[in-house]
This record gives C-alpha cells, structure tokens and sequence, in this order.
C-alpha cells in the first residue's frame, strides 16, 4: 500500500512538474499567433484611437499583430462581458477605461463580471482629461453662460454620450449633479458616432476625453467651455480650466487601460506589460498621444500593482456620485 501511495505521490509530482514546465515553455514562446484586443466602442473613438496607437508599436516588440476589434453596445459592457469570459491564454485582451472597468459596477447592479475579480491589470495607457464641449453655435459664450443656460434651459437641452456608463456619460453625470438639472441624454454607440453628431448641430452638447475633441476644437467645428483639470492642457492652451472658468468644483479626467482575463500566466502578463511599456516610451508615441491632449502615465502608474490600484479607487470614487442614477 505504502509503495502505491509513493508511486502515486511521484505520478502527481511529476505531472505537476510537467503542467509547470508547459506553461512556462508557453510563456517563454508567447505570442506564437496574432492576438485580437477588444475595444469596448466604435471606430474613431478615444479608447480605439488610444489602442491602435500603442498596439501598433507592441505588435513591432511582440512580433505577431494585434487586431483591434471594435464591439460596442451598453456602455462598453457588451465588449467587457465577452472579454472577461475570454479563454485566459494572452490571445484576447481588452483595453479598459474607466466606464467600463469602474463606473459600470454603480450603474449596472446586474452587471455579468467585476472588474477586480474577473480580470488581470497589464499596464496603464494613457490618462484622457474631460472637456465640456457643444456645437459650434449653442448659445452660451462660455462656461458662466453655458452653466446659466443649461439651469434655465434643463427640459430643453440634450447632452450626448456613448451609452450608459461611458465615459463621457459619467462625466456628465457628474457635471449634471454638480449642477442639479437633469437634461435629456442621448446614446451613441460610441464616443466617436456622438461627436460627429455633435460636429453637425443633431446634439447640444457632450462631456468628452480630450483625445475626441482636439481636431474638432482646432478646425472649429465645436465649442470647448473648459477642461476639468487643474491646469490647461499644452494641445489646447487657450481653453481655459474649469477652475479658471467659474466652475472648480468640475474635476474629471478619463484613462484607458490594458487588461487580460482573470488566469493569464503572470508570465504572459509580464510580456504584455514589458511590451506596453516600451511602446509608451517610444518618441513616436509619445508625440502622437501628446498632440491628442493624452497623459502618459509615469513608470510606476504602468505597473500591474498600480493600475489595480487605480481601479479599486476608482470605483470607490464614481460608486457614490452614480448610485442615485442607477
């Protein structure tokens, strides 16, 4: 009996050692084909946009391409739930934001994944400051007016967005709260979709990440009344901050992110990040993000560890200022 336990005992320590020098042998390999990231928006939108310039240079470094796909549908949700349910092998990525890896836990109480448990954090991309924006011939001349305007005006105005518990939704959200009105919002399936409504006079106005808006600012297809950061953004440096403008306590700015389905080798992860990294260090990159208002997060804001961080806090953040709209 005991020699049969022992051989047992061997059987299952060298099957261990087998299974482990397999996923090693796996990660030591990876990638071996082309790896698809999901993007939770339509084409042209920030989070795309900001996906396919990073992407692009980790498919040079990785050496396999990454192709984008774009699902959209319920505030990026649709394109989270598939990817949490994704085989957790490094071939099906997703670049979050903080929509749909933060906001969505208050917004959707039936919501089919949670962005702690049911994925792994790659790196941080890029951080996205918000911008009130409005057709070009809404008629406040800025952000004292436009705050008078949208008080008197509450059943009148219409503010778009990329679904429910997008970022530019929750932006608003935050923007409507500060302001106590509740104008009427309308859905896009995508940032990129709203903002081309915007640009032809279909809606009065929209929160939206920087990276959306400045082509638009600078052509003058569209008003900007403010950015809500402390300080004015080098790509825009005439419109002014909230702060500056009348309204300080408007503070918003978005991020996108890289996350894998929970169980990814740490290995497989390690490759990602090490690959997102490079690609944010790159000069190119960097002066592509940089002209689209984009931030690049620091060294230590790319880590794992830090961008769980950011998740856990961001929840905690949006989860009160949400709830009621639920």
């Amino acid at each position: 009996m005991t020699s049969i336990r022992a051989l047992t005992g061997a059987c299952a320590a060298v099957l261990a050692s087998l299974c482990g020098f397999v996923a090693t042998s796996e990660a030591q390999t990876y990638p071996t084909r082309s790896i698809t990231m999901i993007v939770p928006f339509a084409a042209g939108g920030p989070t795309d946009v900001i996906s396919r310039i990073v992407t692009a240079h980790m498919a040079q470094t990785l050496g396999q391409s990454i192709i984008i796909e774009n699902v959209v549908g319920a505030g990026g949700t649709t394109a989270t739930t598939r990817a949490a349910r994704a085989t957790n092998d490094g071939y099906t990525l997703i670049t979050g934001h903080m929509g749909t890896h933060a906001a969505s836990v208050p917004l959707y109480p039936k919501l089919a994944y949670h962005p702690e448990k049911d994925f792994e954090p790659i790196a941080l991309l890029a951080g996205t400051p918000i911008l009130i924006l409005a057709r070009k011939d809404f008629p406040p001349k800025d952000l004292k007016e436009f705050v008078a305007y949208v008080k008197a005006n509450a059943e009148k105005v219409n503010a778009a967005h990329a679904g429910v518990g997008s970022v530019s939704h929750v932006s608003c959200e935050l923007l409507h709260s500060i302001l106590d009105v509740k104008p009427v919002g309308v859905p896009f399936n995508g940032t990129g979709p709203a903002m081309n409504a915007l640009v032809a006079g279909q809606v009065d106005y929209m929160c939206d990440q920087i990276v959306n808006a400045v082509p638009q600012i600078n052509a003058g297809t569209i008003k900007a009344y403010a950015i809500a950061t402390p300080e004015r953004n080098p790509s825009l440096p005439n419109v002014p901050t909230t702060a500056e403008a009348g309204l300080p306590t408007f503070q918003a700015q978005a991020w996108n992110a890289m996350f894998a389905p929970k169980g990814t080798s740490p290995a497989i992860l390690a490759t990602l990040n090490a690959a997102a990294a490079k690609a944010l260090d790159d000069e190119t990159v960097k002066k592509r993000l940089l002209e689209l208002g984009s931030v690049i997060p620091t060294a230590a804001e790319r880590t794992p560890e830090a961008l769980a961080a950011l998740v856990k806090s961001e929840i905690a953040k949006w989860t009160p200022v949400l709830k009621p709209a639920s």
